[in-house]
């Protein structure tokens, strides 16, 4: 079957037992600040796992494109990619366990028709804090799974934050039941273990879907609390699906990658075997990541997503010249001809000029593991170039060196991601709740002072303070930064309530309601209506009444781009320091 015949079948099915289908979210969230990409199907429905009533109903379903950009340097085996598209499917308080594991093993056996023996369960082992889900045990087993398919792992638990020791207070989580599709055509191999099962990385397994159990809150003191409503979180990766379809362990033989896979062998004249294999697969993956990430309006930049498509496209880059010992950019826009991909090229061999002459300037003590990974990344030298021009200086680069820093660095941006999810939406703190509520006043105040052209462009909430991006082609003067400040707080004084209703899309729209414009709503949707100064749509958390937010103060503006400013403010606690003007950098 085709991924597209994958994707169809498996919406149909849940569709058939009383599912609906939710739209896609967009690959860069627009209101959510713990991440810089959606990387789940879940992540536009917590609010709605916390508590929040879907507009939707309690049975839902949908294929969400993803990226992941921990896996950038996982790429290039058999099975990891960065972008890819995640099937799910959600019982919000309805079915749980009985159902979920039946109908996803239905869907596996007698919709793709994928042959039982072949394939293999995981369940949570059980700890202090949990214990083992012998529920999902006996299910599986009475659906017809023998015993030596089913494995326990204490890997097989799902919060946000973790395992369950690591679960702040309030935090809900519960164990999962993923199952594997065995290639048989895989030999294992004794440098991942004397033995293989599932979770060996040998490839002879492959993940192709998980189903999580939402069954307890993380309460005072370490103990967990079982969920009066308990929910089920399942994805499943398309790709993976097809690859066990079509019984080929290499997901990159599947349609929608082999057609850039024999691009890259005809213009490299390289086949794709051996020591080609993990090159072509990074320039497959990063170019297909870069392509959704243009589509949605990213691009290449010093910061944040624009960072991360910068690396993908330079990486692909790189691969592409060591394969065929050029750099010439036509050959390389045979594959992806993009003029956003071109322009980046073009700066790239910039810098790389950039980097070779700060690489002049150094003395022999400078020829370190350290300043090569500055090379890489300050101006993109990856290890291969690095230690070419080390070698023609005369001098050797150590490459575990090169990975102990480059691990080093890894691990502070996940400790520096961390931070960032902590200081999140998804919280629901008090202050965040506050400030996200404050978002809907700053942009009726905005469209009241300015005009009508002002529409959201994204937002970042933190427990701290809020960022609102919006469309205006000028600097706010101070006159009319203290008129939107004055409106915001006028109507915080007035205490008027903030009102929840579930509607019609179209309906909301007639009625007045704003949306923002990059989100794809399904047909039925919450909107929050604010005495009658405000209307939107949204799904985030809000106090009940404006009087509760508090005084707001904007703290600074800057420009984003031809076209958009950001607006940074806070609730104020007595600073009276003048709004600063940041230009764009």
């Amino acid at each position: 079957m085709t991924t597209n015949e994958i994707r169809a079948a498996y919406l149909d099915f849940f569709v058939n037992r009383q599912h609906t289908v939710v739209p896609p979210a967009p690959l860069v969230l627009p209101n959510d600040p713990t991440t810089l990409f959606n990387s789940s199907g879940m992540q536009q429905l917590v609010p709605y796992l916390k508590g929040e009533i879907h507009p939707m109903g309690q049975r839902l379903v949908n294929s969400q494109p993803c990226f992941r950009a921990e896996d950038i340097e996982e790429v290039g085996d058999n099975r990891h990619t960065t972008f890819f598209e995640m099937l799910g499917n959600w019982s919000l308080g309805d079915y749980f366990k009985q159902d979920q594991l039946t109908w996803f093993w239905q869907f596996l056996t007698e919709t793709l028709k994928l042959p039982a023996n072949k394939l293999y369960v995981s369940v949570y082992k059980g700890s202090q804090f949990a214990p083992k889900d012998e529920e999902s045990i006996s299910i599986w087993k009475k659906i017809g799974v023998s015993s030596d398919h089913i494995f326990t792992y204490q890997d097989n638990w799902w919060s946000r934050a973790g395992q369950p020791e690591k679960m702040p207070t309030g935090e809900i989580g519960g164990p999962d039941s993923e199952v594997f599709f065995e290639f048989d055509s895989v030999k294992h191999s004794a440098k991942f273990g004397r033995h293989c099962h599932p979770n060996c990385s040998c490839g002879r397994f492959l993940e192709i879907g998980n189903s999580v159990f939402m069954q307890y809150e993380k309460q005072t003191g370490g103990s967990l609390k079982s969920l009066p409503h308990q929910n089920v979180d399942f994805g499943g990766g398309l790709e993976r699906l097809a690859a066990a379809t079509q019984n080929n362990p290499d997901i990159f033989q599947i349609d929608v990658f082999h057609n850039i896979i024999d691009k890259i062998q005809q213009i490299t004249d390289q086949p794709y075997t051996g020591k080609n294999l993990a090159p072509m697969r990074i320039i497959t993956d990063h170019l297909r990541a870069a392509e959704a990430m243009i589509n949605e309006g990213v691009e290449p930049s010093n910061k944040l997503q624009g960072y991360v498509l910068r690396r993908l496209i330079r990486r692909s880059f790189v691969k592409f010249k060591n394969l065929t010992k050029t750099s010439r950019l036509n050959d390389f826009n045979q594959i992806i001809d993009h003029p956003v991909v071109t322009e980046e090229i073009k700066k790239f061999h910039q810098s790389l000029d950039k980097g070779l002459k700060e690489l002049e300037k150094f003395d022999d003590s400078q020829f370190n593991s350290l300043n090569a990974f500055n090379l890489f990344q300050t101006y993109g030298f990856p290890y291969e170039i690095t230690a070419e021009l080390f070698k023609q200086k005369g001098h050797s680069l150590d490459k575990k060196e090169f990975n102990k820093v480059f691990e080093a660095h890894k691990k502070l941006s996940r400790t520096a991601s961390a931070g960032m999810f902590k200081g999140g939406l998804e919280n629901y703190s008090i202050a965040t709740t506050k400030l996200h509520t404050a978002t809907h006043l700053l942009q009726a105040a905005l469209r009241q002072i300015l005009g009508t052209h002002i529409y959201q462009e994204g937002s970042h909430i933190t427990a701290d303070r809020l960022r609102f991006d919006f469309s205006h082609p000028q600097a706010l003067t101070d006159s009319q930064i203290k008129k939107v400040e004055s409106l915001i707080n006028q109507q915080i004084k007035k205490n008027l309530p903030v009102k929840k209703s579930i509607q019609s899309k179209n309906q909301a729209i007639k009625s007045g309601a704003l949306a923002f414009f990059k989100q794809t709503y399904p047909n039925k949707v919450s909107v929050y209506s604010i005495g009658s100064f405000s209307k939107e749509l949204c799904g985030g958390p809000h106090v009940t009444s404006t009087g509760e937010i508090g005084n707001v103060k904007i703290i600074k503006q800057e420009s984003i781009g031809a076209g958009k400013r950001r607006i940074y403010a806070v609730l104020n606690h007595g600073n009276k320091k003048s709004v600063k003007q940041t230009k764009k950098r």
